[in-house]
């Protein structure tokens, strides 16, 4: 019987070592440190692309470019965290520095003064197109007349400069465009409240890769340079875009009125009405389906195109359990991916499963008829499992107890437990 000892307070310091991982958990990390840095370091940076027409100073490219050109790297995309040191009483030496970008923390924002309209209905988009010029009334109205068509909606658009970074961002009204996200991200009203008092969201991919948070303010380069708050981030769900931004901020900064659509079409082929919607837009326009598996990761709770997103997701799998120890967790044993090779007690896969726990947690999160031990779209959901089934939601002792029982070792919970600390006070 394993005593497990009371979990640690702030003062205490790791042990040099711990028990031997058990032959029912994940193994212990490879020997040495994981590799730390700030989060989002080494990042793929986004695309140059190629420019299309210029309206404001900004740069209007058609959708293939948009998504050329966005943040999101691909799940294996980096996601780290300084590794704090246990030991250490002051909490701000284990949680990164401030950027200097940033102007600094906003406090006392008004956000009563962004009102939203309740969330009425959800509409997935089927296509996302982008137009050589402002898409007329006209235009829109043909767009509805295709089959199967039951919702259009047309957004101001353009390439705007954040953090040093080319963004693509849609200007939108939060009562009306939250419907188009993901069930998720929709139902989020403090993300379209901060929207309506003209702060920004953004990806949870720019988020990450571009280090921001909540609360602070960026400037946010186009036609002016504003410098607005980030109000949050989640899953926006649109390929190539990553930041939303109000429309009033979205007119000082330039972006193009009616410059892109989303279409709406239950039962169509989401492709035939791409085509169609590109013959109506013309030259210089581009179309994509939304269900192509590249723009669809099949994650349990929809689009996941990081790390991070797929902590958050899996963790939601656990009701209690934060994303963030999953995030301790996933440094600690690949680095987020980065090393998921066998281990000497022959771990494998992004999360470290021993092959005979993966037969019993093993998920297949992304849907493809197998759970594979290497693929961090099952790997990580059936770490949530796996903690949760050892009473990780219920936090406090047994959260602490899960993690051990992930790696017998009181200086791995520790550790664990520091980098979640890191995690959430730098993704806010």
């Amino acid at each position: 019987m394993v005593v497990v000892p009371p979990s640690p307070g702030p003062d205490s310091a790791p042990e040099a070592a711990g028990d031997p991982a058990s032959a029912h958990a994940p193994a212990p990390p490879r020997a040495g440190n994981p590799r730390a840095g700030r989060p989002g370091a080494g990042k793929p940076g986004a695309g140059n692309g190629r420019p299309g027409r210029r309206r404001h100073g900004l740069v209007v490219t058609a959708v293939g470019i948009l998504v050329a050109g966005s943040l999101a790297g691909g799940v294996y995309a980096a996601l780290t965290v300084k590794d704090p040191e246990p030991a250490r009483k002051d909490a701000a030496a284990s949680t990164p520095g401030p950027d200097p970008l940033r102007n600094g923390p906003v406090t006392n924002l008004d956000t009563a003064a962004g009102q939203v309209a309740p969330l009425r209905r959800v509409v997935p988009p089927d296509v996302l197109a982008v137009g050589g010029t402002t898409i007329t009334g006209a235009q829109v109205a043909k767009i509805g007349r295709i089959g199967h068509v039951k919702d259009v909606i047309a957004v101001a658009g353009g390439a705007v400069q954040l953090q040093g970074r080319q963004v693509n961002a849609f200007a939108v009204d939060p009562s009306v465009f939250r419907s188009w996200t993901p069930p998720g991200t929709a139902k989020r009203t403090e993300l379209w409240t901060a929207l309506a008092s003209d702060q920004f969201v953004v990806s949870a991919t720019a988020a990450d890769q571009l280090q921001l948070s909540r609360g602070f303010q960026y400037p946010v380069v186009g036609r002016t340079v504003p410098n607005l708050v980030l109000g949050g981030s989640g899953s926006l769900g649109l390929p190539g875009i990553d930041m939303l931004v109000s429309k009033r901020s979205g007119t000082a900064m330039g972006l193009v009125d009616d410059i892109a659509v989303l279409v709406n079409a239950p039962g169509a082929s989401p492709g035939k009405v791409a085509g169609q919607v590109k013959k109506i837009l013309g030259a210089g326009s581009s179309a994509v389906n939304l269900h192509e598996t590249k723009y669809q990761p099949s994650g349990q709770n929809g689009h996941a195109g990081s790390y991070l997103d797929l902590y958050r997701q899996a963790a939601t799998t656990c009701p209690g359990l934060s994303w963030t120890v999953l995030a301790a967790i996933g440094q600690v044993e690949s680095d987020h991916g980065r090393n998921p090779g066998r281990s000497s007690a022959g771990a494998l896969g992004p999360m470290q499963f021993m092959p005979s726990t993966w037969a019993t947690y093993g998920v297949d999160g992304d849907g493809d008829g197998k759970a594979d031990i290497m693929n961090p779209y099952d790997a990580i959901p059936a770490a949530a499992k796996y903690l949760c089934a050892n009473g990780a939601g219920k936090g406090g002792q047994s959260l602490y107890r899960a993690i051990f029982a992930y790696n017998h070792a009181d200086w791995y919970v520790q550790k664990v437990l520091g980098l979640a600390r890191a995690y959430a006070a730098q993704y806010k």
